[in-house]
């Protein structure tokens, strides 16, 4: 069998990185190009670095030259501030990702496809299901922000997919990546001095470590699962759980107020919110990770809790006594028992939202 030759797109970027790095690192050794528009601060290990911009003509040619099979696409943006704004950030995403299915479909050679996805595209609200399948529809899909790229972007690799059937195609639908390198609108949102939630609502999130998204990507771009995968911790956490763990009290908002304050908070530099982030704190989301553990055979190393103590260790956000941490920790199993036993006779609890 021929070397798999890789294409990681995003990899000036921290996670794009760590994946190209990782990928050439792994034991079956594949050629891994690693492109992005300017160079990497930090080094891709064995990947080798290619500068180009993947709304550039030129992309096929590339794929076609180095003869790539698979494609990694991380260059999808979750921070405006980082892409320039609002504007260029949506250009980037799904601009970007469009040319870029464009240019694949030009490359017979490539025959897989995986795409770093947010479970934000489920959204956020009040008629959301206690957990959310792969087949789950949106009661209150994105309706702004990255979450809304990310929606996009799946709905043109859907496209792409009824264009080549001969291509495998994996959407790996990550919930919250928190870690020591990696700083996202949502991790920001805690170490405010006061986390901002919905009035009346306390979400039940889930957290993924960096590492273990790493390692999601890897195993699922040397695989071969296809289709939207949910990537998450086990367990929950409440935002409340999570602000008193932070040391932070937690601000109930009027839904109303929310794109207010979500526009009042990134101009002040305190955190770039979206909206959406604010539902998502006020009304949560729970993954089921079946797929994930049993078709493409990855099981996160860290649970939601460590992985956001992780978080909170390296930020050097301020964390709670240990007695008060075990009853936080007494709460969220009560929290995942009742959303076991909501679930039909049967049906796998989730993400599980159940505990090791």
């Amino acid at each position: 069998m021929s070397r798999r030759v890789v294409l990681v797109t995003g990899v000036s970027r921290y996670l794009g990185g760590k994946v190209a790095a990782a990928l050439a690192a792994h034991p079956s050794r594949p050629d891994v190009l690693g492109l992005d528009v300017v160079p990497p601060h930090a080094s891709l290990g064995g990947a080798r670095f290619v500068r180009a911009d993947i709304r550039s003509p030129g992309i096929a040619r590339l794929m076609r030259d180095e003869q790539v099979d698979t494609v990694v696409h991380m260059n999808v943006i979750a921070t405006p501030r980082s892409a320039g704004g609002r504007v260029p950030m949506k250009e980037i995403n799904v601009i970007g990702t469009m040319q870029l299915l464009a240019a694949l479909q030009k490359v017979p050679d490539v025959r897989r496809l995986v795409v770093k996805s947010t479970a934000g595209v489920y959204g956020a609200g009040p008629g959301d299901p206690a957990m959310f399948t792969e087949e789950s529809v949106a009661a209150s899909p994105p309706r702004t922000g990255w979450a809304k790229d990310c929606l996009e972007v799946e709905g043109y690799v859907r496209g792409f997919t009824r264009r080549r059937p001969d291509a495998s195609v994996a959407l790996l639908r990550f919930a919250s990546i928190v870690g020591p390198g990696l700083e996202t609108p949502l991790s920001r949102a805690f170490a405010l001095p006061v986390v901002p939630g919905l009035l009346g609502h306390d979400g039940r999130l889930q957290f993924v470590h960096e590492v273990d998204a790493v390692d999601a990507m890897v195993v699922a771009s040397l695989g071969e699962v296809t289709g939207p995968v949910n990537v998450a911790g086990d367990g929950v956490l409440t935002t409340s759980q999570a602000a008193a763990m932070a040391g932070r009290p937690v601000v109930g908002l009027p839904e109303a107020m929310a794109p207010v304050a979500a526009r009042w908070l990134t101009r002040l530099g305190a955190a770039e919110l979206s909206s959406e982030d604010l539902r998502l704190l006020g009304y949560g989301r729970v993954l089921d990770t079946t797929r994930c553990r049993e078709v493409m055979g990855f099981d996160p190393a860290r649970t939601t809790r460590q992985a956001f103590v992780e978080f909170l260790a390296a930020h050097r956000l301020r964390g709670l006594r240990p007695a008060v941490e075990l009853v936080a920790d007494e709460v969220g199993k009560a929290v995942v028992e009742t959303v076991g036993a909501g679930r039909p006779a049967g049906s796998r609890r989730a993400g599980t939202a159940g505990q090791r």
